[in-house]
């Protein structure tokens, strides 16, 4: 795309509740499309585990999880994608703690699903969507994401 570096994404880098999941559950339809993802790109999912349903939840979906220590969230998300090498990671999220991580990666997304999005959040991504469904989709459909980020 003119004006923009080339995307060369080997990681898909996602919050977890408020983003795959809703009070804790997966939503119905996301563990397919991670399915269908995962053959292309490495599956990270990052949480807190509140609800202490991740792991459960993510079974059978060839994922790396990693469970977020208590402090700044929001820190050691953007550290994570800045250890995985920025230009190849695209991060999805929608709360305060994932802004600096949107902000990071090579591309972000926000959704606004139930639980919201924060401005931070959206301020920071790249892409906003309307939901995690949305933003999956593009990753399917790149000629969306060019759309939308054309000068």
């Amino acid at each position: 795309m003119p004006g923009r570096t080339l995307l060369q994404a080997r990681m898909l880098v996602l919050d977890y509740n408020g983003t795959l999941a809703i009070d804790g559950t997966i939503l119905p339809g996301v563990s397919e499309r991670l399915l269908s993802l995962a053959p292309e790109i490495e599956i990270i999912i990052l949480t807190a585990d509140t609800f202490g349903k991740a792991s459960t939840n993510l079974k059978g979906i060839p994922c790396r999880l990693v469970i977020l220590e208590g402090g700044d969230q929001q820190e050691q998300k953007a550290a994570l994608v800045r250890e995985l090498g920025t230009r190849n990671v695209i991060a999805i999220g929608n709360g305060v703690n994932d802004a600096k991580m949107l902000k990071d990666a090579g591309l972000g997304i926000a959704v606004i699903q139930k639980e919201g999005a924060s401005f931070q959040a959206i301020s920071e991504a790249d892409i906003v969507t309307a939901s995690i469904f949305d933003a999956l989709d593009l990753l399917t459909n790149p000629k969306r994401i060019v759309a939308t980020l054309r000068d």
